[in-house]
Order: C-alpha cells, then structure tokens, then sequence
C-alpha cells in the first residue's frame, strides 16, 4: 500500500492503529509508518496510534482521541470541567476515567491521563456528537462528583476555593439533584460528607 491508497482507506479516520491498517493491509510493514512521519505525513499520538498530519487538532478531536486509545473510558475530571467552563481551561492534557488500570500516555499532541474507578461507577457519560462520532465525556454532575472522589485530599472550603470554580456557571449547570442522586451510587459516609461539604462550598460562594 503506497501512501496515496493509504490515504483514501483511511481518509474517515480521526485516529488510526497499526491494527486499523493491518486489517486493510495484512503484510503492511511498519517501517513505512516511520518514513511518512520523516515525510510529514502523519504525526504519532502514543505508541501504535497516528493521526494524519494535516488534521487540524482542537479539544473535541483530543477527547476522541483519548477515548479511542483507551478503552472503555470517557472524558472527565479536569478536562471536562474545564469543558462545561466550571473551572478554568486545563492544562496540556486530556484527562479521563476508565475501569483499567490508572495510566498516562505522554505524547506530541497531548498527554492522555486515565484514572481507575470500579466498573460500578462507570456511569454518568453523555455520547456527544463531534464529526460524525460520538465522544463519551462525563455529565457536568458526574464530572464534579469523579473529582471529589479520586482526589480524597479535597475536603474542606480551602482546598475547593482552590479549584477556582465559577459560582455562576456551577449554578446554571449543575443539577444539585442530579449530583446527590449519583453521590447516592458512590456509597460511603466519608465521601457523601464531602460532597455535602461541597455543596455547602457552592452554596456560599457569592
């Protein structure tokens, strides 16, 4: 496969894997991988993973991206508060949740950031429509409650003023509802008293 049939095979693909064009190609060989990188035809994302070099990258092609490369997971804690604007942009990175084990992918497009919960709380994601595809990405409910959760060091007033949430959009957003009926889920007397202490936070903010 030359490098023009290999771009109208793979014209539709956000992101594509060694295994993606060994499907199209079983003798494929990976070295010609390494040449259209030199070529600038094709830029690496992680290990196994490319995406075409011309692809122009925003927020929704990198939360694709992230869901494509670790599965199952969905866009969440920072990077999905920072998407609803509850909290400032992130930083470099994209950073979801997954019922695999915690992991990071460093690369040239973004560092890709996993954290583990148990495949009971695997829940609360929307499917959003970017391109044609459907991206998991947390609900804004769900998102506030993944952070308090892996982050057990957030506690008390300080530690939330320091997330630097905007009161304004938290309200016009968040379903307080909706959040303690998923807190519900989570179960634990230490973690409902710390969305509790939250709320109370939000509540207060002027």
């Amino acid at each position: 496969m030359n490098y023009l049939s290999f771009r109208e095979a793979f014209k539709d693909f956000t992101v594509f894997s060694v295994r993606d064009i060994r499907r199209a190609d079983a003798g494929f060989h990976r070295r010609r991988l390494n040449d259209w990188q030199d070529k600038g035809y094709i830029r690496k994302v992680i290990k196994g993973y490319y995406v075409f070099a011309d692809l122009p990258i925003d927020e929704m092609i990198l939360f694709e991206i992230a869901n494509r490369v670790y599965k199952p997971s969905y866009i969440s804690l920072e990077s999905a508060l920072a998407h609803y604007q509850l909290i400032p942009e992130s930083v470099f990175g994209v950073t979801s949740v997954s019922t695999r084990r915690s992991y990071r992918f460093p690369g040239a497009l973004a560092d890709l950031r996993y954290r583990t919960v148990k495949p009971e709380l695997f829940f609360g994601y929307a499917l959003v429509s970017a391109r044609g595809r459907k991206i998991k990405i947390a609900l804004p409910e769900k998102s506030v409650l993944d952070y308090l959760y892996l982050n057990p060091g957030f506690r008390s007033g300080p530690d939330f003023e320091s997330l630097r949430f905007d009161a304004d959009r938290f309200r016009g957003t968040v379903s307080v509802r909706d959040l303690r009926s998923a807190a519900a889920r989570f179960g634990g007397k230490t973690f409902a008293g710390r969305v509790d202490r939250f709320l109370a936070f939000m509540r207060n903010m002027p």
